[in-house]
């Protein structure tokens, strides 16, 4: 990255020429003539895939694009040129740029799919900010973010937003919409932003026509960089993305349905698939406005990483794909206490993160379901092995590690069923009276499985073990409000995704007093 004017070859900073200055003067082009003469003529408006902002930290976040003039062409370029080309980027403290704090240029390069992902540091904590980019004659619309309070002030309250899972084809998402109206501080993604199925009459329910680029497993980085700008198309996902900072995590769609590590359940050798995962995990960085450290190396991405808002809570964003061991084969291995839904080192991190501690609240960011569910109505057992009930022993070392550290208020924020769902965390899930220590809130899908309904045939399973206080197979997002006192989370349902202009309600409103865990439902 490099701002200002260049050095000519006889090292005087060069000058645009008069033309040139009254564009820079109107705002049409960067400050470096010569980087804009470096930018193709795009044959359309380059931020069709909109912009981004994510990774609040108190003195800045990152902010995101990616240059797309032709969105959806098949080979997954967007429309761009196999070269560099440089994006001037500007942050301000006001919507008008006004008041411009800091500006640059960043390189936009071929190889990471023409994103750019610009780090800003330096700023205010706790304030909202302004942003956008210009890439030759071309500006982006502006997006709002926000920065983290200051780590160690006593926040008076925040608030957040929980999603995932959004099947693009599966359903509109009119959900993001009623999110924007909310203004949350941050959303919480907690997995399957993409699904690498193929698209066709079968499963696609919008109103659209694609072409048969799309009815095809994503599997090569063109076909997962087409898969992350169709569902990226969505004018929804881009008024929540450009109207607040997300922290984004992976579950298993955006590399493979129910991958485990280096293992595929499709049957292909661990070196085909880790060449199938570095693919997708490139084109997540690429799509997603993460941290420099998240950028792949292979089929290697660190994505457990920790946000903290001032006193008030503490964010530790899991990994429980990349590391996680194979499936067990039987009741015996899946009891085994090697086995682990995180890995060592990812494990050793978030105890050593726990054991430090001193927030009011202590949440888990993550993608699976953490409470025991057995699905066996009868007097058998029967656990999902895909989940945090296939890793026992993880679980364990959790449950040890949060009453070893005598970690206040814990909750765990989860995705992936596509259902709204909460539970109280126990220290023995076979026993109604044994000790309640946490919280979970599990948030159902923005679109996949389409429109849902209150209720189906799996809810007498989940609602089946006593710990589990809610169960709804709608379509929504989870609206959240902290204080030092309590935690509010309202579950938000849509009557119907399959059509656009969907109203919202809430269909069921818990209460998380601080000291005292357990739920406390209010509506």
């Amino acid at each position: 990255m490099h701002t200002g004017n260049q050095l000519d070859m006889h090292g005087r900073r060069s000058k645009p020429s008069a033309e040139l200055t009254s564009l820079i003067d109107r705002g049409l082009l960067p400050e470096d003539a010569s980087l804009a003469a470096e930018a193709p003529a795009f044959t359309d408006n380059p931020f069709q895939l909109g912009i981004a902002s994510g990774e609040p930290h108190p003195d800045g976040f990152v902010i995101w694009t990616r240059l797309a003039p032709d969105p959806l062409a098949e080979d997954g370029s967007g429309g761009m040129p196999n070269r560099n080309v440089p994006v001037r980027w500007e942050v301000a403290e006001d919507e008008h740029f006004r008041k411009i704090v800091k500006q640059g240029t960043a390189t936009a390069l071929a190889e990471l799919g023409h994103s750019v992902h610009v780090e800003i540091h330096g700023l205010k904590p706790a304030r909202y900010y302004w942003y956008r980019f210009k890439a030759g004659r071309e500006i982006s619309r502006t997006g709002r973010t926000k920065t983290a309070p200051p780590p160690y002030v006593d926040l008076s309250g925040m608030s957040f937003s929980l999603a995932s899972c959004q099947a693009w084809y599966h359903g509109y998402f009119t959900a993001y919409r009623h999110m924007a109206e909310d203004h949350p501080d941050v959303v919480f993604f907690l997995g399957d932003y993409i699904y690498e199925y193929p698209i066709n009459e079968n499963n696609l329910y919008r109103d659209v026509k694609l072409s048969s680029a799309h009815n095809a497993k994503t599997v090569t980085l063109s076909q997962y960089r087409l898969r992350y700008s169709l569902f990226k198309t969505d004018p929804d996902l881009q008024n929540i993305h450009a109207l607040a900072p997300w922290v984004t995590t992976m579950d298993d769609h955006e590399v493979e349905n129910n991958y485990a590590g280096i293992y595929s359940q499709y049957n292909p050798s661990p070196e085909a698939f880790l060449k199938q995962r570095a693919a997708a995990y490139q084109a997540f960085y690429e799509n997603i406005p993460v941290r420099r450290a998240s950028l792949p190396k292979g089929p290697d991405m660190l994505m457990y990483r920790r946000f903290r808002y001032g006193n008030l809570a503490e964010f530790n964003v899991l990994d429980t794909r990349q590391y996680r061991s194979n499936y067990p084969a039987n009741e015996d291995e899946r009891l085994d206490p090697e086995r682990s839904i995180l890995g060592k080192a990812q494990e050793q991190w978030l105890f050593r993160g726990l054991s430090r501690s001193n927030t009011i609240w202590n949440m888990l960011v993550q993608q699976v379901v953490l409470a025991q569910i057995d699905r066996d109505t009868g007097p058998g057992t029967e656990y999902s092995v895909d989940q945090w009930d296939g890793y026992p022993a993880s679980r364990d070392r959790l449950f040890s590690a949060y009453q070893t550290c005598g970690i206040q208020n814990p909750v765990v924020l989860t995705g992936d069923i596509h259902r709204h769902a909460a539970a109280d965390l126990k220290t023995d899930f076979n026993d109604v009276q044994s000790k309640t220590i946490g919280t979970e809130l599990i948030a159902t899908s923005i679109a996949s499985d389409a429109d849902g309904a209150e209720t189906d045939s799996l809810a007498p399973i989940w609602l089946g073990n006593p710990h589990v206080k809610l169960y709804n197979a709608q379509r929504g997002y989870v609206r959240c409000t902290m204080t030092p006192k309590q935690l509010l989370a309202e579950f938000q349902v849509l009557p119907y995704v399959t059509r656009p202009g969907a109203s919202v309600s809430t269909y069921a409103s818990f209460l998380v007093e601080a000291g005292r865990p357990g739920l406390q439902r209010i509506h």
